[in-house]
């Protein structure tokens, strides 16, 4: 199934819009971020777009807090949406661990936070931006430690954020298949271009190797792919293109 993070669209309100514009261009699914459910509000509102539109939530990102102090609000909107997976995106750069222990203990909390979660039938883990890549001062990788201290994390795989990392997104798929529950889907452009877009490119326009990646993952089983752009110029270019290059991966 190909999704699309609606954090995507976030500059391009409103919310009821994208949606109707992401069924118009075919897409069957798309994927939340904390903000849009932060209150019964907001999620009485995606509830309704998207049994408006014909739209699946399989799965949505969730702040570390919406976790840890609110499990039960974060599985009441995981249930009204029809998820089955939970994600932390990501933390601010002043919560990031420095050492590896740091990281592995960083991921024994993900692994108590997301107990709850996992109670009630949920699928829960970490989405990867490229710190998680970068060593730390006593020769750690971040990702690896993290998933160390909780050895129940699932991942969504943000593979052009690997290959920021300076990664090998295949080699991490391979070592970490019996995890990898969604992909994001974005591409990286070529070195000076899209400047305005902070270097990203819509699928299948930018350097990211996605027709050997794509089957990689779906070899191992995932079937969840989330189509990402973190500044397009235009939201609907960025949708179309993508999609229509994933179609025909």
């Amino acid at each position: 199934m190909f999704s699309y993070q609606l954090y995507s669209s976030r500059n391009f309100p409103p919310l009821a819009k994208t949606l109707e514009m992401l069924a118009e261009t075919g897409y069957r699914a798309c994927e939340g971020f904390g903000g849009l459910y932060a209150d019964q509000a907001g999620l009485t509102d995606l509830h309704a777009g998207l049994h408006a539109c014909g739209l699946q939530m399989p799965s949505g990102h969730f702040g570390l807090a919406q976790v840890e102090e609110t499990p039960d609000w974060a599985i009441k909107v995981a249930q009204t949406l029809g998820m089955h997976t939970v994600i932390v995106p990501w933390l601010p750069p002043e919560m990031r661990p420095t050492s590896g222990k740091g990281w592995h203990d960083l991921g024994a909390r993900l692994q108590k936070a997301g107990a709850p979660l996992r109670d009630a039938g949920l699928k829960f883990g970490w989405h990867n931006h490229d710190f998680e890549f970068f060593k730390t001062a006593d020769g750690a990788v971040p990702q690896t430690a993290l998933f160390e201290g909780g050895p129940d994390l699932a991942w969504e795989i943000d593979v052009a954020w690997v290959v920021r990392g300076g990664a090998d997104p295949l080699v991490w798929i391979d070592d970490h298949k019996s995890r990898i529950v969604a992909a994001h889907v974005k591409d990286i452009a070529a070195a000076g271009e899209n400047l305005a877009e902070d270097g990203w490119a819509d699928l299948g326009h930018g350097t990211v190797d996605w027709a050997r990646i794509l089957p990689a993952l779906r070899k191992i089983g995932v079937r969840n792919f989330v189509m990402e752009h973190d500044n397009p110029s235009d939201h609907a270019r960025f949708a179309a293109r993508s999609l229509a290059t994933a179609e025909n991966l």
